[in-house]
This record gives C-alpha cells, structure tokens and sequence, in this order.
C-alpha cells in the first residue's frame, strides 16, 4: 500500500513530455533487447527432453513461426513504427476492441510466463547452493517473488537505465553462457565422448504420427516467440523504418543458431530422464565441467546465468506493459492505469502486473512437481501467445488491402508473398494451441483430466478481461 500511495503522488501524465526520452536506441540495442527477451538459455533444458528430433522442430517451428512473425512484423514495424507495437497495427486493421483485445494477449501472457523464467533463476541459485533447493517449491517461490519485485523497481526508474542493464545482462549474463555450453557440446562431439542421443536418420525423425512426438512443438515455439517485442520502442529509435527491419533479420540469425546448438549440448550430455526443466542447464554445465576438471567455474557460470535472466525478464517487464499503456490511454478506461512517473514508466501497471506475478507462483503449489507446474505454465503462455500471433498475421495480410498506398520502406514481395507468410504462420499458430493440450508423458503433470482443466481453465481467466472491460466501458 505505501508503494502505491508513493506512486500515485509521484506520477505524472507525462504525454507532453516523451520527445525527452527519444533515440535512445541504436540497432545493437535493439538486437539486444530482441535476442535478450526471446533468445533464453532457460529454454533449453525443455527443448533437450526431445533428444536429436528437436532440429525437425526447430527447422519446423523456424519456417512456420520465427520466420513468419519477423518478416510480418518488420513490415508492420516499417510502415505503422507508432509507439504501441501490436495494438497500433491490429487497431489500424480491425478496430480498436480487437487491438485492444490482442494487446492484452500480449501482455497477459508475459504475467504468465515470468514465473517460469524466473523458477529458472532460482533452481540456478539453488543447485549452486545445494542440488536439493532446486525442486524446494518454498525456495523458489520465495526467490521468484524476490526477483521479480526488484525487476519491477528497476524499470520504474525509466527506459535509459532498463536499457542498459539489459544491454550488459544480455551480453554477459545469455550469449556468453550460450556460446560456453555450444562450445562444450561441439568439443565433447568432436572427442568423441559417450552421448545421450544419436544422429541417425531414424532418431532425426520423429514419429509425426505420435501426438507425443509433438509436444516438444510447445516448447520450441516459446523459444521463438518474442521477435515482435521491440517494435513497442518505436520513439525511442532513429529512423525506425530501417532499424526495425535489419535488427529482426540479425536477431533470427542468432535466435535459430544458439537455441539448436544449445539444446543439442544439453541432450548429448543428460539422459533424458534426468533432465530437470528448472535446473537443467546447470546439470549439464556440472557435467560438463566434472569431465574436463573445471568444477571451480560452475560458481561463474551460475551466477552470469542469473543476470541473462535477470535481463531477460527486465526487457519482457516494461515493452508489453508500454503497448498496453497505449491502448488504456486509447480507449481512456482510467486515468488511474494510465499514470506514467518522472521516468517516463507506467508505475501503476507495472505494480499491478508484479502483484498478479505473486499469485500466479502459487501454481508451484498446486501442481504434483516442479517440472509439471513449469510445463503447465508454459503450455498456457504458448497458447495465449498464439492467439496474438494469429492477430498478427491476419493484420498484415488485411494491411495490404486496406493500405495498398502506404509507403512500406521494407515489405515481403507482393500480395501474393504477405498472404502466403500470414498464412503459414496462422497454420503454426493453431497447431501449437492445439498441441498445448497433451500432456507430456516425460513430466509428471498429474492426470490428463486434472491437466487439461487447469489449462482450459486458465485460458477462459486470462482472456476475459479485456472483454469485460471493454463492455464496461461501453
């Protein structure tokens, strides 16, 4: 309540004032925040379940949604680079209820996802002090909530100061670490060393009869999703038209380059039955480093992995939250969510948004397993993520209709070209909804009734407010 109470006095309508924080960002900043916020060393130890088949789905999840969401939105980004992002281009194309409506998908599955990335940060923390802290569901919620909140106070503080810690936690604390773990993997292939998996073509391939053998789409498609997250900075790039566009071909670049020899490292190392979600990534660095005698680094390593994450939540914490600043001023629901600081941020949302985050962790209560509460919780942030991705895509090829005349400094080739990526796209968006709602048989998520009810549950919570709200209003 005094946090509030001190926001509120504190804040200010600061419309008038933006023009003092433009062009903060370069390219590089925005590569660091795009690579930062999607590319997660996180996302690994789900992907590594899948063994050796996990490059079908990274080349499958690649063509049908990471390259899709980057061309549709670099020319979205382009030709609309308005502060909003998202609900600027959906608004544009079928008004303001469904821009809205996408927007807060867009947001809502952030809330979602934070306490998954940040289980992360504390089965890391864990495992360094003792392995057993990492499945201690009271350590890391009591760790998650502390994370959180300090995160939340950083970005009060404004987008210069957010973007710099996220330029040096995404340097040190991810590609560092990433390119540590490839390089490890590649050394221990080319030693000749026992592995976890094998190349053949048969293990390659997976059985794409099996709705099993897809389950691990849920996963690698949250490992993708993200590409969007800078356009929301739009004031503060320069010459955005053109910044927008190369920073999202190099992120791509780098996105389907790590997470594949990432994951590839962690499966060679770990039998999959002993892969752990939260702290898996530790356990293959630990092997790693058993084997080459480099047991002392494993403090380092752990604590860069904590400021990727770190960084990576700071970024998703404040360019969600913006865009959906934009649709509330938009729709003038209350001046009371609209209230922005000294700094330029939108305190009253992002207090909020941290308070919801401390009820949602409590789904490492309910759930049988740490593992299974991860899963559940990442299921429902793909699916409510694919349902602004389907808004999208279905923007961009209406765009082209209804704006032919509007000056597209970057574009994909022809009407034709735009409804062929939208299309792909919204086909990979259905399926990995779709896919959400089978459970894994490699994590213990309880009964498939208990399962599928929390998730079909969760969606129809998440998605109805917008909906209420905006009936309110109206």
């Amino acid at each position: 309540m005094l946090i509030f109470l001190f926001l509120q006095n504190n804040s200010i309508n600061n419309m008038d004032n933006k023009k003092t924080f433009a062009h903060k960002l370069t390219v590089f900043s925005l590569v660091m925040i795009t690579v930062g916020s999607v590319d997660s060393i996180r996302n690994l130890p789900a992907t590594a379940l899948f063994g050796s088949s996990l490059i079908f789905f990274f080349l499958f999840a690649a063509l049908f949604f990471l390259i899709p969401s980057a061309l549709v939105s670099a020319e979205l980004s382009a030709a609309w680079p308005e502060q909003g992002g998202i609900y600027v281009w959906v608004k544009k194309a079928f008004g303001q209820q469904i821009g809205f409506l996408t927007i807060w998908f867009q947001w809502i599955e952030n809330v979602v996802w934070y306490p998954t990335i940040l289980s992360f940060t504390a089965g890391t923390l864990g495992y360094l002090i003792s392995p057993n802290l990492a499945n201690d569901k009271i350590f890391l919620i009591t760790v998650i909530l502390s994370t959180f909140w300090g995160t939340t106070l950083i970005n009060l503080l404004g987008m210069k100061l957010s973007s710099r810690f996220s330029n040096f936690c995404t340097i040190t604390g991810l590609l560092l670490p990433m390119a540590l773990i490839i390089s490890l993997g590649i050394d221990w292939l080319i030693k000749g060393n026992t592995l976890q998996i094998s190349f053949s073509p048969m293990a390659l391939l997976p059985n794409l009869h099996e709705p099993q053998a897809w389950v691990a789409l849920t996963g690698i498609m949250m490992s993708f999703c993200g590409i969007e997250i800078a356009t929301v900075h739009a004031r503060d790039v320069k010459n955005p038209q053109h910044a927008f566009p190369k920073a999202l071909f190099i992120s791509s670049i780098i996105l389907i380059t790590t997470l594949i020899l990432g994951s590839l490292s962690i499966a060679m190392v770990l039998p999959t039955a002993k892969i752990s979600l939260v702290s898996g990534i530790m356990q293959a660095f630990d092997a790693f480093f058993i084997a080459y005698h480099l047991e002392w680094v494993m403090p380092i390593v752990a604590t860069l992995l904590i400021i990727g994450t770190i960084g990576g939540v700071s970024n998703w914490i404040i360019a969600p939250t913006k865009g959906l600043l934009v649709a509330l001023q938009d729709i003038n629901l209350s001046k009371h969510f609209q209230r922005e600081n000294k700094h330029g941020a939108p305190s009253i949302l992002l207090v909020y948004q941290a308070c919801i985050v401390t009820i949602l962790v409590l789904a490492f209560l309910i759930m049988p397993s740490v593992n299974g509460a991860y899963w559940l919780l990442t299921a429902l942030t793909a699916q409510l993520y694919m349902f602004m991705y389907i808004a999208m895509y279905a923007t961009g090829i209406y765009m082209r209709y209804k704006y032919p005349d509007q000056q597209r400094p970057y574009r994909i080739p022809g009407r034709f070209g735009m409804s062929i990526v939208g299309y792909i796209g919204i086909m990979g968006a259905i399926i990995t909804i779709a896919i959400g709602f089978v459970p894994p048989i490699n994590i213990n998520v309880g009964s498939t009734l208990h399962y599928e009810s929390l998730l079909i549950m969760g969606l129809i919570l998440l998605s109805a407010p917008p909906l209420i709200i905006y009936q309110f209003k109206k």
